[in-house]
């Protein structure tokens, strides 16, 4: 039997393991190394800060998924890969050797802030920030003293959070609690239509949260932020959204990655370097650049399915060809919604609610198909 091994439990192995219990590759062992038995999914990550969802809704459990493909679950973390040796190196379980490995580990936060990796609380690993999350709401009930919490990053993530945590402390009478978002243009959602970016700056005004523009952060430091313009901001928790990095043994795998430490790959999601590697989600740095979102992740999990299968049976891989564009949701923290779509956008309780469906369609398909 030959070895493939599936490394981190993201958006796109989901479906991975969704298809292998449905076919198999055919004298192969699958395993799947992870270092938490589930996924917390992202896009329904700001609805639980707010309180629409438990836990519980917005976690998808592996072992269930893994059973049912017929694959091993290993929860441990990469350390290190050897992609010449076929040996992939883990923290608590030594080397492994495979004979094909497919990367769907995501991407971790950008310390490129001094201070950020000490003081700041970054979104990835959404673990780690779903701990701190419980340890700043423990918090917030445990003193009655101002406790400012900033979200450096105005992109969907960074404003999505902002709002679910306004909306999250007027549900629970934080009133000592005072939320910042900061940006680096002038309106929040950069990229977004105007009359989304207008929506959302009014938005932010009318339901509390404090948004400033055209700030960069210069350092993190203990319970406060100093920019490049030398101001500064109070801030007991700093939440950072602000883009996202590799994991840092990728650059020393050896396999081809690009500048910044992605794996290169093709249209097939195979290593430009390893024929018997494969990445998607964060992990992958395409020939087209595509957003380090969720939404292409979730996207690519067929197409890695595919090429996984053919690779393991000999039979030709095909191409992945990932749309123009993407359709964003983005919740405003009370049941309402603003839709991006290229230049144009929507909003109301109505967008909240399609975003909802869909969200809880992605989670329970997983959990109806073992």
């Amino acid at each position: 039997m030959k070895r493939l091994v599936l490394l981190g439990g993201g958006h796109a192995h989901l479906q991975v393991l969704a298809r292998f219990a449905e076919r198999r590759p055919r004298g192969w062992d699958a395993l799947l190394v992870t270092p938490h038995p589930r996924q917390i999914y992202s896009g329904m990550l700001p609805g639980w800060i707010a309180g629409h969802y438990t836990l519980d809704e917005i976690s998808i459990d592996l072992l269930p998924l893994a059973r049912a493909a017929e694959v091993g679950l290993l929860l441990d973390a990469a350390t290190g890969l050897d992609a010449d040796a076929g040996v992939l190196h883990t923290r608590h379980h030594g080397s492994i050797a495979f004979d094909a490995l497919s990367i769907d580990v995501g991407s971790g936060p950008p310390h490129t802030i001094p201070g950020a990796a000490e003081h700041g609380v970054g979104i990835r690993p959404i673990e780690g920030f779903a701990a701190a999350w419980e340890r700043l709401r423990r918090q917030l009930h445990d003193t009655r003293g101002p406790l400012h919490v900033v979200v450096l990053g105005a992109g969907p993530g960074g404003v999505e959070l902002a709002f679910g945590l306004r909306h999250r402390a007027i549900r629970e009478g934080w009133s000592h609690l005072r939320v910042r978002l900061v940006g680096s243009e002038a309106t929040p959602l950069p990229g977004a239509p105007a009359s989304a970016r207008t929506c959302m700056a009014d938005k932010l005004r009318e339901v509390g949260v404090e948004w400033e523009g055209s700030r960069r952060a210069a350092a993190i430091e203990s319970r406060r932020i100093v920019f490049e313009d030398t101001g500064e901001a109070a801030a007991d928790v700093c939440w950072i959204v602000t883009g996202a990095a590799p994991v840092p043994w990728l650059a020393a795998s050896g396999l081809d990655t690009d500048d910044a430490g992605y794996v290169r790959v093709n249209g097939k999601l195979q290593s430009l370097s390893h024929a018997n590697v494969f990445a998607a989600g964060d992990a992958a740095s395409h020939p087209r650049p595509l957003p380090k979102s969720g939404v292409y992740a979730v996207r690519a999990g067929a197409a890695l399915a595919r090429s996984l299968l053919a690779f393991c049976e000999g039979m030709p891989l095909t191409e992945w060809r990932p749309q123009r564009q993407a359709l964003y949701l983005v919740s405003t923290g009370d049941r309402h919604a603003v839709a991006v779509w290229a230049r144009w956008s929507w909003q109301g309780s109505w967008t909240w609610r399609w975003k909802d469906l869909i969200d809880r369609r992605f989670v329970e398909g997983f959990r109806q198909s073992v």
